[in-house]
């Protein structure tokens, strides 16, 4: 029968249905889904006919659609998981099934989905640990962070064998994330103990006073540099192989077939725990609470002294080279007066023996000459009065304060042609002498007497 005859139900080949069918029914509709995840899933409903045939047809060429979209969805999004960016500053650690594969630089890179598994690793962030103390919240003055010793790291010996108090800050970054990652389980633990452990090794070759004045930039280097070695050379931790953990075993002597056994492969670097060590702070160092007053006490003295030999060096600066310049001088004029005393002595020789010469040939003229010489030379340097014995007036008035005036002394050259002073004008009658006039008058009558009457 045509599909256009009479009872054909007004059916095409193209539509499946008739011209006047109404909406399909909700039954048909959850049936035909269900075909088509049959399908998809390689089964089909048994049915009969041609119809049946050419419509599962159909319906397999929409689930290949369908498929078709799915499977490019899902590639998108697994390349979208494949694909990662490393920022700046960081540095990517690809694991795949667990075991390290490749650091990988700043940059957008890709992985292999979900096998490979990338850690990040920031590479330039300054980290910061402290040894010997803690800092807690805001309990300290002035809003500052209370601190808390911790004794067990800060207490160390010294080699004078005195205990003293350490505290340092130590400034790190990771420059190696493999070996940050693998090495060790937690490289900031070993960070603390090794720089404890260095610390311990410089204190114990100081002393008390060098750790505490002059020693501590020296010392602080010393453990940097102690600490960076260690953490370089810090051996490896557990082994892994094949994605487990393996421990190092000693080698049974009695099952050891005497072949060479190569070492298991390591997921490590090798040595080093992958920290760099930016800066080491000394933040205190002194001497424990329950003796901090006396050694305090002892410090005061010890700076007490040394100002003290500090002024004495001073005044021993200050006092030398003036004693060497008053000696060098009293030298010089030693010399000299030696030098005068010998020429004086050399001349008044001379003069003698001319004076000799002269005696022999001329003996009263010569007495005479000395005699007037030494009066001259003696009169000239006292004061003198000149009194007229042969007046009327017993009574004698001293001018008693032209006698005390000193008289300068008469060069040789001009004694013969210099008149000796007069004595000034008596005092008026009526006024009486006092004693000092009387000793006076005794001291010219004894130099008087003293003098060779001729």
């Amino acid at each position: 029968m045509a599909w256009n005859e009479p009872g054909g139900g007004n059916r095409d080949p193209w539509s499946g249905g008739g011209r006047d069918q109404g909406p399909p029914d909700l039954e048909e509709v959850i049936r035909k889904l269900s075909d088509k995840f049959s399908a998809l899933l390689g089964g089909r409903r048994g049915g009969g006919g041609g119809s049946s045939g050419s419509g599962g047809g159909s319906s397999s060429s929409g689930f290949a659609g369908i498929g078709l979209v799915v499977g490019a969805m899902a590639v998108i999004g697994w390349l979208i998981a494949s694909i990662y960016i490393v920022d700046e500053g960081t540095r990517g650690v690809v694991l795949r099934f667990g075991r390290y594969l490749e650091t990988t630089m700043p940059g957008p890179h890709l992985r292999i989905f979900p096998i490979d598994r990338v850690e990040i690793v920031n590479v330039e962030q300054r980290r910061f640990r402290e040894v010997g103390y803690r800092s807690g919240g805001g309990g300290g003055g002035n809003r500052q962070p209370a601190l808390r010793s911790v004794p067990k790291e800060a207490l160390m010996l010294t080699q004078d064998e005195n205990i003293v108090d350490v505290r340092l800050a130590v400034q790190y970054q990771i420059n190696d994330p493999r070996s940050y990652l693998f090495n060790v389980f937690d490289p900031e633990s070993v960070l603390v103990q090794v720089v404890e452990s260095a610390t311990r090794e410089t204190i114990g070759k100081s002393t008390m006073d060098f750790v505490l004045t002059e020693g501590r930039s020296d010392i602080v280097a010393n453990i940097k540099s102690l600490s960076q070695r260690i953490l370089d050379n810090y051996p490896p931790g557990p082994l892994q192989l094949a994605g487990t953990l393996e421990t190092k075993k000693k080698p049974d002597p009695a099952v050891d077939d005497g072949k060479d056994k190569k070492p298991p492969i390591s997921a490590n670097s090798g040595k080093g725990i992958g920290l760099q060590i930016i800066t080491v702070v000394l933040q205190d160092a002194q001497p424990p609470e329950e003796v901090q007053d006396a050694f305090a006490d002892a410090i005061k003295a010890r700076e007490d002294e040394q100002r003290l030999k500090n002024e004495a060096e001073a005044y021993a600066n200050e006092i030398i080279p003036r004693a060497r310049g008053q000696a060098a001088r009293r030298l010089q004029e030693a010399a000299a007066y030696k030098e005068q005393v010998i020429a004086q002595a050399q001349g008044e020789a001379s003069r003698f023996a001319q004076l000799l010469g002269a005696y022999t040939k001329a003996p009263e003229v010569t007495r005479e000459r000395l005699y007037l010489e030494t009066v001259e030379a003696v009169l000239a340097r006292t004061s003198k009065v000149l009194v007229d014995t042969r007046g009327t007036n017993n009574l004698l008035y001293l001018p008693l304060d032209r006698l005390f005036r000193p008289v300068e002394p008469v060069s040789g050259a001009s004694v013969g042609t210099t008149a000796t002073p007069a004595a000034e004008a008596l005092p008026p009658t009526g006024q009486s002498p006092s004693s000092d006039g009387s000793a006076a008058a005794t001291r010219l009558r004894d130099l008087n007497r003293s003098r060779e009457v001729r």
